[in-house]
């Protein structure tokens, strides 16, 4: 017996929507963690109870999240290494 894609796939959009109503979020922030590779069961999981006041809201930690990551990768590219190419390299006929 065969699974069917489409019912996986549904399951997944009808989390995210939970997730995009239960943690406040808009369009941008679903791409933004889906960006990341975060699923909506752990975004869920992260929203702050009561006690925890210390925690952020959950579309707040995404795009703290997301900036942080991105600036990480902005400073690990290294910078072109202009003038050095192939150029001076003697071809062999």
């Amino acid at each position: 017996m065969k699974k069917k894609k489409g019912k996986s796939k549904n399951k997944k959009d009808d989390l995210w929507a939970e997730a995009k109503q239960r943690c406040r979020l808009n369009m941008e922030d679903i791409r933004m963690a889906k960006e990341m590779g975060l699923n909506p069961r752990s975004i869920i999981k992260n929203i702050p109870s009561p006690s925890e006041r210390w925690k952020t809201p959950v579309k707040i930690w995404i795009r703290e999240m997301y900036e942080k990551r991105r600036n990480n990768k902005i400073k690990n590219v290294q910078p072109n290494e202009i003038g050095k190419t192939n150029r001076h390299r003697r071809s062999v006929n």
